[in-house]
């Protein structure tokens, strides 16, 4: 299975940078960077942008090869991303390459007049829980050339005097609320996207070409890789919760007594980071990565 999940960021910028524009969404001078990470948080394809493009722009050059790496395997295809990827072409591309999609929709007043029988507030005392209820109906917006699957979701908070509202385009056949929960799971990709700021420093694109910078945002995609790689395939499973920053500073940047002999060297390190146990599991899982020969 593979799950295309984009989502853009934020990088601020500074001084007289190449390609670099006021974002009133961020209220900054930056660039905005477009991520698409698969559902194991590898990175699969980042673009450097000018800080003034919308969201999606682009997305086509960014998605369009990781489609392509994966259409001769034997997957199911899934794909996950927020509001500003509701396009008609994005929709369309997808279709044509068999994916199954989840993508937000913003809510506009044909949206809601569809669901106005979930809008009204229930009778009675309001319970102390959340109430959730789900719609589902076919729709066609002015740009789209056919009708598409809807599911709403209405959530009735304590203490709120409107509900929350959301909607969502799916080509998704399960019940609505399987497709609001597999949605749910998008937001792991901020989670990825922070931990690439704050682990691996990949906002830091100082360079004043922007060319440049974008060779500096493709080494950091490899540095972030190569990390998540490690995550995912290295730590045993007691420590696999383990965040990008987490794994730096306890067992990238852990410091280490280096005693020359005459035949080797000895690495003395504390065990105040990593028990000796589990730093020798963790070699033992690198050491299992290595390809083995073949007999002959």
């Amino acid at each position: 299975m593979i799950i295309p999940e984009p989502d853009c960021s934020v990088s601020p910028t500074h001084g007289e940078q190449e390609g670099t524009a006021y974002n009133g969404h961020f209220g900054c001078t930056c660039y905005h960077p477009l991520f698409l990470f698969n559902q194991f948080g590898d990175l699969e394809r980042c673009s450097l942008r000018p800080g003034n493009v919308h969201s999606a722009e682009g997305w086509r050059d960014v998605l369009e090869p990781v489609v392509a790496r994966y259409r001769e395997r034997t997957l199911r295809r899934y794909f996950r991303g927020d509001a500003a990827f509701a396009l008609p072409d994005l929709y369309e591309f997808l279709e044509a390459e068999n994916y199954k999609y989840v993508i937000r929709l913003k809510a506009n007043k044909v949206l809601q007049d569809r669901i106005a029988h979930l809008l009204t507030r229930p009778v009675g005392r309001p319970p102390i829980h959340v109430r959730r209820y789900y719609a589902n109906f076919s729709y066609q917006a002015k740009s789209w050339d056919r009708k598409r699957r809807v599911v709403a979701k209405v959530e009735w908070h304590p203490g709120e005097l409107y509900p929350r509202v959301g909607f969502i385009v799916t080509n998704l056949s399960r019940p609505a609320k399987r497709v609001v929960a597999f949605y749910n799971h998008r937001g792991t990709a901020e989670q990825w996207i922070k931990e690439g700021k704050n682990a691996i420093k990949w906002t830091r694109l100082s360079c004043r070409k922007f060319r440049n910078n974008e060779v500096r945002l493709q080494l950091h995609a490899l540095a972030y890789n190569l990390a998540n790689f490690m995550r995912t395939l290295a730590l045993p499973v007691e420590v696999e919760h383990w965040s990008l920053t987490t794994l730096r500073e306890k067992l990238v940047k852990i410091g280490a007594k280096v005693v020359r002999h005459g035949r080797y060297v000895t690495f003395q390190l504390a065990e105040v980071a990593v028990p000796r146990s589990l730093f020798q599991k963790i070699l033992s899982l690198i050491e299992n990565l290595r390809r083995r020969p073949v007999p002959a």
